[in-house]
């Protein structure tokens, strides 16, 4: 596949660039309006999704030129060459979350409910950008037989066209990412729709957890996976934050109580009701003050008036 999406004045637009903007573009209208869900100002999510792009995506780099660094240390400028691939989702996802940590202290909000906003954005945006690789012709499995390809029955055959590489077919582990993060954001969407009184990170960890149980076993298929030993990097961190992650949606879902707001709203709606019972006999009382008091001063007028008649 050609890499490249259009050239003009001399600068080439590439389909990695391409995509990742898309990802982040929609990301970011997704979270504001999650954000107004939770009373939350939509400069103040725009702020943090300006962090989270930006230390992101150099989170995701140094992660990738760590574990690869032999093909960059004769070449030290290609480093920053993002646009031509080499971004560790990995990576990423641990430097937004120190990012979301620091800016949650600052702007005094939780980070859980920061997180439960990114989650859905994040997973979207990976289901769009893993199409930057097919266009750079990266993050393949190993080699099969175009029958093959066609007896999944739900690869495209321009997916399969474009995984003929030198003339040998390859599994299109790109795409099968992205198919699990696009079914794992319509699975959140819906949750979030169903499930009305959620706790803070409940949507985090579902996230974390489901596409760690995907990327694990479709790391299994990558022939250009980071390495570390003999093991895949990608496998490893996978299955630790898969373990950590469903634990801690275990534990919130049964030991942690409901949401700190939620029992606010209901002890103010107690008060509320409280004081409009009490309320009303003391209303009534200094009603009756007033009356009493008016008609004081009018008795008072009136004996005036008859005495100065007299």
């Amino acid at each position: 596949m050609n890499p490249i999406m259009f050239e003009f004045a001399g600068i080439s637009i590439r389909w990695y660039s391409f995509f990742i903007l898309i990802g982040i573009i929609l990301g970011f209208l997704l979270a504001i309006i999650e954000g107004k869900k939770k009373d939350i100002d939509p400069g103040t999510i725009f702020d943090m999704g300006f962090y989270l792009v930006v230390f992101g995506i150099i989170g995701a780099r140094i992660y990738y030129c760590l574990f690869n660094f032999d093909m960059y240390k004769n070449n030290l400028i290609s480093l920053i060459k993002i646009w031509n691939g080499g971004l560790a989702i990995h990576g990423g996802i641990i430097a937004g979350l120190i990012t979301i940590i620091i800016f949650s202290k600052s702007e005094k909000i939780k980070t859980l409910k920061l997180t439960d906003i990114v989650a859905p954005s994040l997973i979207l945006a990976q289901a769009i950008g893993r199409w930057g690789n097919f266009f750079n012709s990266e993050a393949h499995g190993p080699a099969t037989s175009f029958a093959f390809l066609r007896s999944l029955k739900i690869i495209p055959n321009f997916v399969i066209k474009g995984m003929k590489i030198d003339g040998v077919f390859y599994h299109p582990t790109f795409y099968y990412e992205s198919l699990w993060c696009l079914l794992g954001f319509l699975i959140i969407i819906l949750l979030r729709l169903i499930i009305k009184n959620r706790k803070d990170g409940e949507i985090t960890f579902i996230y974390l957890t489901w596409y760690s149980i995907g990327r694990y076993f479709i790391e299994s298929l990558r022939t250009d996976s980071l390495m570390i030993g003999d093991y895949k990097m990608a496998q490893l961190i996978s299955l630790v934050i898969g373990i950590i992650s469903l634990i801690s949606l275990i534990i919130i879902k049964l030991y942690i109580p409901k949401d700190e707001r939620i029992k606010k709203e209901k002890t103010k709606t107690k008060k509320v009701k409280k004081d409009k019972k009490t309320n009303k006999p003391k209303e009534k009382e200094e009603n009756n003050i007033k009356e009493i008091k008016e008609e004081k001063k009018e008795t008072k007028k009136e004996t005036k008036k008859d005495e100065n008649s007299k």
